[in-house]
């Protein structure tokens, strides 16, 4: 059964009806056209879908999307500001850890929920290349 699903998503607030045990993932996908966050093995191993879930990075493949109901969902595209890309993504450009980019935007979720939560710290890339 169909029900009214309303939380924040990237800061604006949205609200949609949908089966409330549909996979966080394919709303996001489906009815946002969020396309960068990814489908990878389906059971939350591989982090491909990871999403930041009121500061908590989850696997949004198998996260009921009914668990967002009231939260404050972030997904790789609410990272940039005008346009400008966050610096962890950033990083990842300037240091070539982009990978094939399939799952590079759960890294980068992973990364950014770690550095909300410990603005202290910072991530050191090395490159192969050096």
């Amino acid at each position: 059964m169909k029900e009214t699903i309303s939380f924040n998503l990237n800061g604006k607030p949205v609200s949609l009806a949908a089966e409330g045990d549909k996979g966080l993932l394919w709303v996001l996908r489906t009815d946002f056209d969020l396309t960068g966050t990814k489908f990878g093995c389906g059971i939350n191993y591989c982090g491909a879908c990871t999403v930041v879930v009121d500061g908590e990075p989850v696997r949004s493949c198998q996260y009921p999307v009914k668990n967002v109901r009231g939260k404050n969902v972030t997904t790789i595209e609410g990272l940039s500001n005008n346009g400008k890309l966050h610096p962890l993504q950033e990083a990842f450009i300037e240091h070539n850890a982009m990978q094939c980019g399939f799952c590079t935007s759960g890294m980068i979720m992973q990364g950014y929920s770690f550095l909300e939560k410990n603005p202290n710290k910072s991530f050191r890339f090395t490159s192969v290349f050096n």
